[in-house]
């Protein structure tokens, strides 16, 4: 079952006895927790019904009396254990998970990794709770998630705003939307979110990011790729050289990788890039570097991906190493 499931579920009385939120995407464990520990119990109720324990601090025995508990002037209580891979000994709730009590709803976020299938303990929680494992989302289904959470908020965003968004924050989900709320209150009556709004609310410059500078690497412009890096310079958590070499490298594997597919029409790299502007610089890139020219894109990519930790180079600036990469690029 899906984290939007179970909160529908939810909104419909429909509670089971223990929901188990693991996997390595925080966004969907985070959201189920929030609901569980805000919209189940109203305000008096949850004076006396809902109890949190952090991983961290928390032992096992008093998750259990706490989950053992009847509530009190309502008909379920809400016991939370918060950030569950960090608790000592997790294993020894397996007697209350074995009968866990109809009137107590536990909910368990379990981030970053989960239980091994094979165990007793986890096999137990799969056959008396509902689980859920989250994944990361591939990169390429970063635009149309954030497009539908932008719309879910009812704003739009056009493409190239979008790719900009996405492209600077990446994937980390609970970073996009809270940004997207920052957009919200800051548009106030407009809905329509611009490439100005990326720039003045979150910071993101419209002329001076990885995005265009893929962009004016795939056009060969050594002058725009030059002006780019330069403000990283000035600005150096704009776009540190250990967020652009790897965004750089992805984008053009991505590139490479076309090279093996027997359909490259625009249909089939938009599968790949998910908006219409990186699929075309994606076009360009090939014509303009062909499938050796890429091939030495990504080598030279590596190359100072090394260089910049110091492998193979005795200190040079970080804007000097970019400036002489993309000169070697287009060379």
């Amino acid at each position: 079952m899906s984290a939007e499931k179970i909160i529908s579920e939810w909104k419909k009385k429909n509670f089971k006895s223990l929901y188990w939120l693991e996997g390595e995407e925080p966004y969907y464990i985070d959201m189920v927790i929030n609901y569980a520990e805000h919209h189940i119990l109203n305000e008096s109720e949850a004076g006396f019904n809902l109890t949190v324990f952090y991983g961290r601090d928390a032992d096992w025995a008093s998750v259990v009396n706490a989950c053992m508990r009847y509530p009190m002037f309502a008909e379920k209580q809400v016991v939370l254990l918060k950030e569950a891979q960090q608790m000592k000994d997790i294993e020894k709730l397996e007697n209350y998970v074995s009968r866990p009590l109809v009137s107590t709803i536990f909910v368990v976020g379990y981030k970053d990794k989960k239980l091994d299938a094979r165990t007793k303990f986890a096999k137990l929680i799969k056959e008396k709770g509902e689980v859920v494992t989250t994944k990361k989302l591939y990169d390429n289904q970063l635009p149309e998630w954030t497009g539908q959470m932008i719309a879910s908020h009812g704003l739009t965003i056009n493409p190239r705003a979008l790719a900009l968004l996405v492209d600077h924050i990446g994937n980390d989900l609970n970073r996009l939307q809270n940004e997207v709320e920052k957009l919200s209150v800051n548009l106030g009556a407009r809905k329509s979110i611009t490439e100005e709004d990326i720039e003045k609310y979150i910071g993101i410059s419209k002329e001076f990011n990885v995005f265009e500078l893929q962009d004016a690497i795939a056009q060969k412009n050594l002058a725009k790729a030059i002006r780019i890096i330069q403000y990283f310079a000035a600005n150096p958590k704009a776009a540190p050289i250990q967020l652009l070499l790897p965004t750089l490298y992805s984008y053009f594997s991505k590139i490479y990788s076309i090279y093996g597919m027997e359909n490259k029409n625009e249909q089939a790299l938009f599968g790949i890039f998910r908006n219409n502007f990186a699929v075309k610089a994606a076009q360009l890139s090939m014509n303009n570097y062909g499938y050796d020219g890429v091939e030495k894109i990504l080598l030279l990519l590596h190359q100072y991906n090394l260089k910049s930790i110091g492998i193979n180079d005795s200190g040079t600036e970080d804007a000097d190493l970019m400036k002489e990469m993309v000169v070697k690029i287009m060379a």
